[in-house]
């Protein structure tokens, strides 16, 4: 009888072993607090889940792109994945992720969600490919210490406004008004500009022609020109990268600043909170202003034989006291309406992220970031002309020119799906 029973418990164990799950999840935007952080968030649901187990593989970001196409090419592909904004299309035209409907439907927190958030989520196709943890969207930083010295009473709101208001702080000794960013990653800048004195955020005509050379976006580049050769900005920010802007406003060099949540880290450390403040992007003639925004998520590929379980795990990891506790220690804004109360978000200085979320008027642009050769034209094309343009080199309209010439490329590439 009892070799009988031995034998029957023989039998049941590798059944038992088979039941065991494994989760491939790949972090992407990787850097050691968000690695600890999620390794915390995993432990905690694999505490809650006896049987299940979460394998964290991280890729740093510099590569990620090339390393992770290599791993699906390969078949080596994740259960979840952090998928950035740029990368969504990608991998949803080419069938590889999941659709998440089905689960948004039956899951009670998706009502506590901000109607921003869920936009994005369904911004390819219509269809949550994946669920958003965070925002990245531009605001302007303004010095309220500087702002008092140079008789200005509060942030500008228009686009007049704020070429007045660095006016007013260039003419104090030492002072600038903006901080430019010329260098590295200062794309966002020309595009809200752009986008504001053209009063729309079109990027291409519906036969892939590129609106980078259109009046409107040629008088924003104009503006920003502007602002260098009158002196408003400082001469070296022609060079500057996200370092020197962000440094460039917490030791009072320049007065205003346009970055996102992520830069709020370095400059809280640095400033009082009475010292500084956030609000909306101005706005351009057609009363409209266009802040660059964006995001990211987890999906889960197609390709996993556990999606109930991957499921279960992105609803641990963006439930909202976890998406909380992730948002704040890596300068994300909240995807959670009800987040916006805790303490970190509700002091004056994020204030201006929700009015813009809020605002009808102040609408979140994404970059074409799917296009086909978009890092070269943002890192490299961009960096050089605009430099030569800032530098008197080139005409704004050349420049434009330019864009438009590699985009309009660029896009027919892409219709032609080659």
């Amino acid at each position: 009888m009892r070799v009988k029973a031995l034998a029957m418990c023989l039998c049941l164990l590798p059944f038992a072993a088979a039941a065991d799950t494994t989760i491939k999840l790949l972090e992407v935007l990787t850097s050691p607090e968000r690695t600890e952080t999620l390794k915390g968030l995993v432990a905690a649901f694999e505490k809650q889940n006896p049987g299940v187990r979460v394998e964290i593989i991280s890729l740093p970001w510099s590569s990620a792109f090339e390393k992770f196409a290599t791993m699906v090419a390969a078949g080596d592909e994740p259960d979840v994945v952090e998928m950035p904004d740029r990368w969504l299309s990608l991998y949803v035209k080419n069938g590889k992720l999941e659709s998440l409907e089905p689960y948004l439907a039956q899951w009670k927190e998706t009502a506590g969600f901000n109607q921003r958030a869920l936009e994005l989520a369904r911004s390819v196709d219509k269809t949550a490919y994946l669920l958003p943890y965070g925002l990245y969207l531009r605001a302007l930083f303004y010095n309220r210490v500087l702002f008092k010295q140079a008789g200005i009473a509060a942030a500008p709101k228009t686009m007049d406004e704020f070429r007045d208001d660095s006016k007013k702080i260039a003419a104090l000794p030492g002072k600038s008004g903006y901080c430019l960013r010329g260098g590295p990653g200062g794309l966002n800048a020309w595009i809200m500009f752009g986008a504001a004195m053209a009063g729309n955020n079109v990027f291409f005509t519906p036969g892939g022609v590129s609106t980078l050379e259109d009046p409107g976006w040629v008088q924003g580049s104009s503006f920003m020109v502007g602002l260098y050769k009158e002196g408003l900005a400082p001469k070296d920010s022609v060079n500057w990268g996200f370092n020197e802007v962000v440094a460039g406003f917490y030791s009072g060099t320049c007065a205003m600043i346009d970055q996102d949540s992520d830069s709020l880290i370095a400059i809280a450390e640095r400033m009082k909170p009475e010292q500084f403040g956030i609000a909306s992007m101005p706005k351009g003639p057609a009363g409209k202003a266009f802040p660059t925004i964006g995001y990211a998520g987890w999906s889960i590929f197609k390709s996993s034989t556990h999606k109930d379980s991957d499921w279960n795990l992105i609803k641990a990891l963006d439930d909202p006291a976890a998406n909380l506790v992730w948002d704040q220690r890596i300068g994300a804004l909240p995807v959670y309406t009800a987040a916006e109360k805790a303490p970190l978000y509700a002091g004056d200085q994020l204030k201006g992220w929700f009015q813009e979320l809020a605002d009808p008027d102040e609408i979140p642009t994404l970059m074409p970031t799917n296009l086909p050769g978009f890092a070269f034209f943002a890192d490299a094309l961009v960096v050089k002309t605009g430099q030569q343009a800032l530098l008197g080199q080139l005409s704004p309209a050349d420049m434009n020119k330019q864009w438009a010439a590699y985009l309009t490329k660029a896009r027919q590439k892409q219709l032609s799906g080659k």
